[in-house]
């Protein structure tokens, strides 16, 4: 037996010992002493069949037998009240919380059945204590029986909560192990994505400068060491999960990468005071993606990169007019609409003859502010 159901075992006993107590002793006023023998005996077999109920549940359901079992603790809890009276009343709670697990599934069953099993034996007592005093243990014994009943009922289903959490532990494991390399994997493609298509643009930059100008060439040559160890400290960053981006340093590097490309340029950013970092993130990421597939994919010699709230959203669309064939959706198309949707958002590719239109669509709500 696990650890976590010898929970079940100490709640049952810790509930078993009151009555096994005010029976031996015959505390209870009115009511004659049990023979301590067959009182530890009945009550031994009372926790016995409610743990039995218990533990068949955590298998998966009541066993084949439950009937019997469930009358037999009945027949246990019941008959001895004809002897013991108030000082057995108690045990009841097992009664009800046995009846409870065994038919889970069907509460309009048992949920007036161990409604009229809890109340009935207040209403005995309030008639035979008379009104004031009789009312105020009436409600005293409900309330005692019910928080006992359902402590019994609550410790088989936090074990069974316990149990579930631990048969999914490898899973949950698993699962957060692959989420961090896909966020590994994304991250390091979108990063060295743009920062090796720099490093080829400026590699062949220097090359046809290599002739005529040494001076330029070398400074391309330059460039490209810096780009590298941006890189190097890009990578770094992402493998302890403390790289970020930013928007506006996307499109700034954007704009200077693509006047060295010899593209047209043209950027409009009208950014919400208000946006969130989470959705400034996306866009930023979503810059640096479209910018490295057309230096990459196309033979642009303009490009328009917009930006701008609309209808509840925020929109970027990255424009190009030399689009090449459709190529479908690479892995870093389908980073970008991972990202997106974990806000919500969508990301859309389309070809128009010779332009290429990527667009990024986010929700946001302008905060208004409070008087």
């Amino acid at each position: 037996m696990s650890g976590s159901r010898w929970l079940i075992v100490a709640v049952t006993v810790a509930w078993l010992v009151p009555p096994v107590a005010y029976t031996v002793t015959g505390q209870e006023p009115g009511t004659s002493v049990g023979n301590p023998l067959l009182v530890v005996v009945i009550a031994l077999a009372v926790g016995a069949l409610h743990v039995w109920h218990a533990m068949s549940c955590l298998r998966g359901g009541p066993s084949p037998g439950w009937p019997v079992s469930l009358a037999l603790l009945m027949v246990l809890v019941y008959l001895p009240l004809q002897w013991w009276s108030w000082s057995w009343v108690s045990t009841q709670c097992f009664g009800v919380a046995s009846l409870a697990l065994l038919l889970r599934p069907r509460p309009k069953l048992w949920l007036p059945i161990a409604a009229g099993l809890l109340i009935a034996p207040a209403l005995i007592d309030a008639v035979r204590l008379g009104p004031l005093f009789g009312m105020l243990s009436a409600a005293y014994d409900l309330a005692a029986l019910t928080v006992a009943a359902g402590s019994l009922y609550g410790s088989v289903l936090l074990v069974q909560v316990v149990e579930e959490l631990r048969e999914t532990r490898p899973a949950l494991a698993a699962a957060a192990v692959s989420e961090e390399r896909l966020r590994l994997s994304r991250d390091l493609h979108d990063l060295l994505g743009q920062s090796l298509s720099a490093v080829s643009l400026k590699g062949d930059l220097a090359l046809a400068l290599f002739d005529q100008d040494r001076l330029m060439a070398r400074a391309e040559v330059a460039g490209m060491a810096e780009v590298a160890r941006d890189a190097l400290r890009d990578i770094r960053a992402i493998t302890r999960g403390e790289h970020s981006v930013s928007l506006r340093s996307e499109l700034d590097g954007a704009a200077v990468l693509l006047d060295t490309a010899g593209i047209q340029t043209d950027i409009t950013a009208d950014l919400p005071a208000d946006l969130g970092s989470p959705e400034e993130r996306l866009l930023a990421w979503a810059v640096r993606e479209g910018v490295t597939n057309l230096l990459r994919h196309s033979r642009a010699r303009t490009c328009a990169i917009t930006i701008a709230p609309r209808a509840g959203t925020v929109e970027l669309t990255i424009v190009n007019d030399g689009a090449s064939a459709d190529r479908g959706r690479g892995s870093g198309l389908a980073g970008l609409a991972d990202r997106a949707r974990a806000l919500s958002g969508t990301v859309t590719a389309s070809h128009d003859g010779e332009h290429f239109r990527l667009g990024v669509s986010i929700p946001h709500a302008p905060h208004r502010k409070t008087r």
